[in-house]
């Protein structure tokens, strides 16, 4: 219905959705396998991520506009590669498409990557760096594989995860920011090592910040490391598993490129490293508000929508041909 009006560029359909305290002892309790607590978070279900293609990149996606109950503030997940780029090869691309009313947050494990957008910035941006691209009431960007793996090839590794807009702010000024990691903290011993990429954890703070309460951990354990991470009660709270073998509560294991969604109402995040393992922890404070989303837009109601798509059009957002060049 929609696409038949887009006459300028037509959306990628792959490319879009359909504070803490601590007890004592810090974060690892135990070496000794899982045990229970009162407190500790339940699980709500157990997602296998899905292999999609968005432009010439391959993608694993976990959730796209569902399972809000569970995600919010955070509307998609996808880990892109990793891929290993051959030195002068094509890069891997999305060309120029638009957003609305959504944060798409890139970050790299690996490699490098290149934005480009039509507010004129343009970022390399490289392992450990992240990016908020704040849409606001509209804007278009560009991705690809950057000028690091052009030269020098390498693999290409990372996270692009979409945070909802609080409804207040959808139709702000758009915005771009790369964050370097000296923006970040990081919490580094023996049997783990934490990224606090958003949020705050064990005193190590972030001082990247967002429209709405929200946290992003990316966790490296050792094999039979027990980590007990505090939540508010009141958070979404997630796990994605990028490598390794994790227990989590009840027994259940967790495989890589799943995702596990915790219930609220208790606290604690009881995880066991069944080998050494590597994976994200992220949620935050709902939103609460009604989700009304078509492809890369992401509003309140179907008016605001058809405004979107009005502003596209009418080249409001800017020319993807020129954020393609």
């Amino acid at each position: 219905m929609y696409l038949s009006l887009m006459k300028r560029r037509q959306f990628l359909h792959q490319s879009a959705i359909l504070g803490f305290s601590l007890t004592a002892g810090g974060l690892l309790v135990a070496r000794s396998g899982m045990y229970h607590q009162d407190s500790e978070r339940k699980i709500f279900r157990i997602l296998k991520a899905d292999g999609v293609d968005v432009g010439t990149l391959p993608v694993m996606r976990a959730f796209a506009g569902n399972h809000l109950d569970h995600v919010s503030p955070f509307v998609l997940l996808d880990e892109f590669g990793p891929v290993d780029v051959t030195p002068g090869s094509d890069p891997l691309r999305v060309d120029a498409h638009p957003h609305a009313g959504v944060t798409p947050t890139t970050y790299f494990l690996e490699g490098s990557g290149h934005h480009k957008d039509s507010l004129d910035y343009d970022f390399q941006i490289a392992k450990g760096d992240f990016m908020l691209f704040n849409s606001g009431r509209g804007a278009i960007h560009m991705e690809e594989s950057g000028q690091q793996l052009a030269e020098n090839g390498g693999l290409y590794h990372g996270f692009q995860i979409w945070l909802n807009t609080p409804s207040a702010h959808k139709f702000m000024a758009p915005t771009t920011l790369v964050h370097r990691t000296t923006d970040m903290a990081i919490i580094d011993k023996e049997e783990y090592w934490i990224q606090v990429v958003l949020g705050e954890l064990e005193g190590a703070k972030s001082a990247i910040e967002t429209l709405s309460p929200a946290f992003y951990y990316h966790v490296k354990t050792e094999t039979d490391a027990r980590l007990d991470i505090p939540t508010e009660p009141s958070n979404n709270v997630f796990i994605y598993l990028i490598k390794g073998s994790l227990e989590l509560e009840g027994g259940r294991a967790l495989k890589a490129n799943e995702l596990a969604l915790y219930q609220r109402g208790d606290s604690k995040l009881n995880i066991y490293s069944t080998e050494a393992s590597e994976f994200l922890v992220l949620g935050g404070e709902p939103l609460d508000e009604e989700v009304y989303s078509y492809g890369p837009f992401v509003m309140n109601n179907r008016a605001q929508i058809d405004q979107c798509m009005r502003n596209y059009q009418s080249g409001k957002m800017g020319d993807p041909d020129v954020v393609n060049r």
